[in-house]
């Protein structure tokens, strides 16, 4: 009788789920498929195919988080935080190297790159942090020890690989949850102040001369066409030529001619925007939009406050992967890599994209249950 009782739990909570928010990501998912096939002018191989099983894969993943009872992922958010932790010095140890640097590990076949689920482990652990920190608290500045090492320790071991995209989208979200969980605005003026005064020493001792390249080269990409600037000249070109309407599915030059680099990864939106014009680019962000906002309205429902913190967590990770990865195939900020989330092929990222917001599914699904913080 009990375990009836279970699976009709099981049921009732699977049916719960905000089918609404899962069309629009599977949507995108699927339009990410079709320009992965255009990239292989017209082949499910080698990435269209792949990448429509690590979306059967990640759809499963994110039904199980969904369903799961939200104080279990409470209960190990630090397990969880020091296990991907421990992948990343793994990766330091044993990992191996791919397109200059090392951030990836082998693992019964699949490469797996641990700093994409670290972005997960932390929205994890600082949303388990500041849901046990008593609300007299928050406006002490020895509170923030803890949080600052749970973001820094990660960021430290990423920049080693060398990965400055995924540090920055990791620090950026990081500071959107300290803010949402009531840390003071003079808090974060003193922690801006400290980083602008840092900037010194990270140029000099902790970026590497390519990430410096890059910086260099969005600010004059003319001054090297043919090098360091090539990647987002020929995006421009790309984006330019595709006008109100595009080229056309599959009749993109500068992509099906291969001078558009990296279309299947970094460029992705580069090669829709070829192919489908403004209208293409702009229908985009208004799926990424529907989705924000339906997880907006999930989090303002949800009743514990570790809840809503995954909720902006996972919002503010997708928000600052698309502005980015948008911003630096238009050229308006320095190339870093940054995938595209749901169309960029890659399996840890998208993955990790979904594993994200079965989290966020899983607020909904438990948006009337308490979470104790006795469990902590």
């Amino acid at each position: 009788m009990k375990k009836d009782t279970q699976d009709i739990m099981l049921i009732t909570k699977f049916f719960s789920m905000p089918w609404g928010l899962i069309s629009v990501i599977s949507l995108l998912t699927m339009i990410g498929m079709a320009m992965l096939y255009s990239a292989a002018q017209g082949s499910l191989e080698p990435w269209a195919m792949r990448h429509f099983e690590r979306f059967v894969i990640g759809f499963v993943l994110m039904v199980f988080i969904a369903i799961t009872d939200i104080r279990i992922w409470f209960k190990y958010s630090y397990f969880i935080y020091f296990l991907m932790l421990a992948f990343l010095v793994l990766v330091e140890i044993k990992g191996h190297i791919g397109m200059g640097a090392q951030r990836w590990i082998n693992i019964g076949g699949f490469n797996f790159q641990p700093s994409e689920m670290m972005k997960i482990a932390v929205i994890l652990a600082l949303a388990r942090y500041f849901h046990c920190l008593h609300v007299n608290n928050i406006t002490k500045l020895s509170i923030l020890v803890v949080p600052i090492l749970i973001v820094l320790l990660p960021v430290g071991l990423i920049l080693i690989q060398p990965n400055l995209g995924t540090a920055t989208v990791i620090t950026m979200m990081s500071v959107g949850m300290f803010f949402v969980a009531g840390i003071n605005i003079r808090k974060f003026v003193i922690m801006g102040a400290l980083g602008l005064a840092a900037l010194p020493v990270i140029w000099n001792f902790l970026m590497h001369d390519y990430q410096k390249r890059r910086v260099m080269t969005f600010l004059n990409p003319d001054a090297d066409p043919l090098g360091a600037g090539y990647n987002i000249i020929q995006s421009k070109i790309a984006i330019g030529s595709g006008g109100f309407f595009g080229k056309g599915f599959l009749q993109g030059s500068q992509s099906q001619l291969s001078f558009l680099p990296e279309k299947q990864t970094d460029f992705i939106f580069t090669m829709l925007s070829e192919e489908f014009g403004m209208i293409g680019g702009l229908g985009i962000i208004a799926l990424y939009a529907v989705v924000i906002m339906l997880s907006i309205k999930i989090a303002a429902e949800c009743y514990s406050h570790f809840g809503k913190l995954i909720c902006f967590g996972i919002n503010t990770m997708l928000f600052l992967h698309v502005f980015i990865n948008m911003a630096m195939s238009m050229g308006m900020i320095p190339v870093v890599g940054v995938p595209l989330p749901f169309l960029s092929y890659g399996g840890s990222n998208l993955l990790a994209i979904f594993i994200g917001f079965g989290f966020v599914l899983n607020a909904k699904v438990h948006e009337d249950e308490r979470v104790d913080r006795a469990l902590a």
